[in-house]
């Protein structure tokens, strides 16, 4: 590609590129970046700038139009001159048309949220084409201040009040139904500290003529009226209004980079289990966390639920927390966005599917759909529902250190394998059937009154699987071994089971 270059102000737009570039590493040596090309001022300077910096940054240069068909000959004409300056500059094209308006009545979302989803998927699927390393966008400073604003007005909590950022993975943008977006690809904003006025002084200076989109001007578009109504009457108030937004948001992203690997630790923590309609929490673990982090991981787990859903409101979030904190039993239910239902249980509680509230999840091992029980080989395993198995070993007395067969694991087992017997199975439980949970001295107790006791969900109790041998009952998994199967001195052989998602 080659363009002109001309004479550098002090603080030139190719100075705040490429310091930008640089502090965030927006360009890989060697790699290919797709630029997304509208014609307008921002993708025209960004286009032509990258151009001249390419050969430095060992960049290859392609470009991306996507024809919204929304102005009719005016879209053309924008397409027709994207097509004359990548001819005359060089620059490898692709060009796609859709059909904006009827996505935005076939998926129920504004104009504006419907051209963003089709406009990433285009460019996503065009850097898959190119196979390039990153996807590079005009949004600039005004439009970061825009951005802030529109979040603030709406009740946003740091995540969208830190704006936009440098960099971020195209695939988390959540580009819409069916849409494929390679998950190595990056969107940069080169241009994000720099100013509308910046810009506009680039293309002057380098005898650029963009295209203007006269819908720009229509104010029935909320960002539209913002930027022409609201801004300058706020900076009434204060002239520097656009410097401070741009700072606060800045400080708003390192706290927010923060509270993200606090809430990535925490998610692992108190999460049992998480499926595409479920997401199960531990209860206990939960109350413990700090109310930002409590407040974020409700926001993940409906983000986790419904990838399409960018906007969530925070009062649900609010709703949520408050349910799950105020809880003083089981049976406690809220709802949320998007037909999805928060349930609580005894120790855990659960964000789902309304349709499925009420049906068993995967946070307690269940034996498989439609079974009452499954033969146990040993050694070998048996497959339960929902992701668990049951593993099962003989192991010699003397292999195992004293402290392993003493110390709590709620999810192992270590019995003797003369009591168990040559057949094992797991089953469910029977109609007054009991137990002899160890530490009881022998005593035994009904194994529905225990599941009560352990709080186990009602919904779970028919289908949990219980360990059985030929000396009865061994083991109820996750919480008593039988006091006649327990390893003793004179135990010589030890089955060791254990129960494990796969």
């Amino acid at each position: 590609m080659t363009v002109g270059a001309g004479i550098l102000p002090a603080q030139s737009l190719e100075e705040v590129v490429r310091r930008t570039a640089a502090q965030h590493l927006l360009f890989p040596p060697g790699s290919v970046t797709v630029v997304g090309f509208s014609g307008g001022p921002d993708s025209l300077a960004l286009l032509h700038l990258l151009g001249r910096l390419a050969p430095e940054w060992e960049l290859t240069v392609h470009a991306a139009h996507l024809n919204h068909r929304l102005r009719g000959e005016e879209s053309d004409a924008d397409e027709a001159f994207v097509r004359e300056i990548c001819r005359r500059w060089g620059v490898p094209l692709t060009v796609e048309a859709a059909d904006v308006g009827e996505v935005a009545r076939r998926r129920g979302v504004a104009m504006e949220e419907a051209a963003r989803q089709v406009r990433y998927a285009f460019l996503g699927r065009t850097a898959g084409q190119a196979g390039a390393a990153t996807v590079a966008v005009g949004h600039n400073a005004d439009d970061q201040v825009e951005t802030v604003l529109m979040h603030f007005l709406r009740g946003s909590g740091l995540g969208g009040l830190r704006g936009m950022v440098p960099s971020t993975p195209l695939a988390g943008l959540r580009v819409g139904e069916g849409a494929r977006v390679p998950a190595v690809v990056r969107l940069v904003r080169p241009l994000l500290h720099a100013p509308r006025s910046l810009i506009e002084a680039y293309c002057a200076e380098h005898d650029l003529r963009p295209r203007f989109d006269r819908s720009n001007l229509d104010t029935t578009y909320y960002r539209n009226r913002l930027r022409q109504e609201l801004i300058p009457y706020l900076e009434t108030y204060n002239p520097n209004l656009r410097a401070v937004v741009r700072r606060t948001a800045e400080v708003l992203a390192a706290d927010h980079d923060y509270l993200v690997a606090e809430v990535e630790r925490a998610w692992e923590r108190a999460v049992r289990a998480q499926a595409e309609t479920e997401v199960v929490f531990d209860l206990e673990a939960f109350r413990s966390l700090h109310l930002s982090v409590r407040r974020a991981l409700i926001r993940r787990a409906i983000s986790h639920l419904r990838p399409p859903l960018r906007n969530i409101d925070w009062i649900h979030v609010e709703q949520a927390v408050e349910a799950v904190q105020n809880a003083d039993g089981a049976g406690v239910k809220a709802g949320l966005p998007q037909g999805l239902l928060l349930s609580v249980g005894y120790d855990t509680f659960s964000i789902g599917d309304v349709e499925q509230a009420g049906r068993p999840g995967d946070e307690y091992p269940q034996l498989p759909e439609g079974l009452t029980s499954v033969a146990l080989p040993v050694p070998g395993e048996a497959l339960m529902a929902a992701g668990w198995k049951v593993l099962t070993e003989t192991r010699p007395r003397g292999a195992l250190a004293d402290d392993a067969l003493t110390r709590e694991h709620r999810w192992t087992a270590y019995l003797d394998g003369a009591v168990c017997g040559e057949r094992l199975e797991l089953r469910s439980r029977r109609e007054g059937e009991r137990m002899q949970p160890l530490g009881l001295g022998g005593r035994s107790k009904k194994i529905n009154e225990l599941m009560i006791n352990l709080k186990i969900p009602a919904a779970y109790r028919s289908a949990y699987p219980i360990l059985v041998g030929d000396a009865g009952t061994l083991w109820l998994p996750g919480y008593h071994v039988d006091h006649r199967a327990r390893v003793t001195d004179g135990t010589t052989e030890v089955l060791v089971v254990r129960v494990e998602r796969r």
